[in-house]
């Protein structure tokens, strides 16, 4: 049988399969329709410093091939989250399944003291830094949109922390792999890509948005092309390993990626259609590999011919 397992910078993972952050909340909310020890990794819901109450309904809205949401990235807080969440985290670690916790913050030292809070926690193997959240001593300027602000907070989350830092790219930029290249560089160990398109529906008869935002994050199979391109690009672009996402719903779609130069991949919408999907993908996986003859999945990372 062929072994699935990669190694994610010092991070091993016993399949390339993981949940997305903000898909499955901080774990339990998933494990009546799927079995969590299946996976090589889970990213729980975003951790800032004090909680989020986030954005006003609707924040969410169903769209052709996908969904937007305009969550606003609510969280329970670092304190609450020590608390109440990482006891479950821990039964994960007897599984050997890879936690990595999704950090957020609204200025750079909110980034840092979360990666402080979370040292010692013998539950977590990573942090994932989002950095597509407001910068709000920059005016709101999201900052995985600058190539500075999103090295200035990776440094600062890195020092932090005494976990490796995977950095969660935003594709609402127009040169991705500049920005992977510059998170590389103030220390991020892997890179997630990607993150959410910017997007917005309409009520055509109220002539109104349907988020109460006005717009959100476009995910699904609608943004796969866009997500291989990226990924792709920044794995060419950078040294670090990279874990691709947007659009996977099986393991044809997963593989896809890894073939684009992805060493995992995290599943995020398909889980609200069918929470078991992660499982089938790492079912299938097993399978395509099999046919082939293929020994370790990882021979296959980064394997495209372009």
């Amino acid at each position: 049988m062929t072994d699935l397992s990669v190694r994610i910078g010092d991070v091993v993972a016993k399949n390339p399969v993981m949940l997305a952050s903000g898909t499955a909340g901080y774990g339990p909310e998933l494990s009546g329709g799927l079995d969590m020890s299946r996976l090589g990794g889970f990213v729980t819901k975003g951790i800032a410093v004090h909680p989020w109450e986030g954005n006003a309904p609707p924040r969410i809205a169903e769209t052709p091939g996908g969904m937007l949401n305009a969550i606003g990235l609510q969280n329970v807080g670092l304190e609450a989250f020590l608390e109440d969440k990482v006891p479950y985290l821990n039964r994960m670690r007897t599984a050997d399944t890879v936690v990595a916790v999704n950090v957020i913050g609204k200025t750079v030292q909110e980034y840092h003291d979360v990666a402080k809070g979370l040292r010692g926690c013998d539950a977590i193997d990573a942090l994932e830094l989002n950095i597509s959240c407001p910068n709000i001593k920059e005016g709101g300027i999201a900052f995985g949109t600058d190539c500075v602000a999103a090295a200035e907070v990776t440094a600062a989350t890195v020092e932090g922390s005494d976990k490796p830092v995977w950095v969660k790219l935003s594709p609402n930029v127009a040169d991705i792999a500049s920005m992977g290249v510059a998170v590389e560089e103030a220390g991020a160990a892997a890179l997630s890509v990607i993150n959410t398109l910017l997007g917005m529906a309409i009520d055509l008869e109220k002539r109104r948005p349907l988020l109460s935002l006005g717009w959100g994050g476009l995910s699904g199979p609608a943004i796969k092309p866009v997500a291989l391109r990226m990924t792709w690009q920044v794995s060419q672009a950078c040294s670090i390993p990279v874990l691709g996402m947007g659009g996977i719903r099986s393991a044809k779609d997963a593989l896809e990626f890894m073939v684009c130069g992805a060493t995992a991949v995290q599943i995020g919408t398909a889980n609200f259609a069918n929470p078991n999907t992660a499982a089938e993908v790492v079912d299938g996986m097993t399978t395509w590999c099999d046919e082939r003859g293929i020994e370790r999945i990882s021979e296959i990372v980064g394997t495209l011919n372009a």
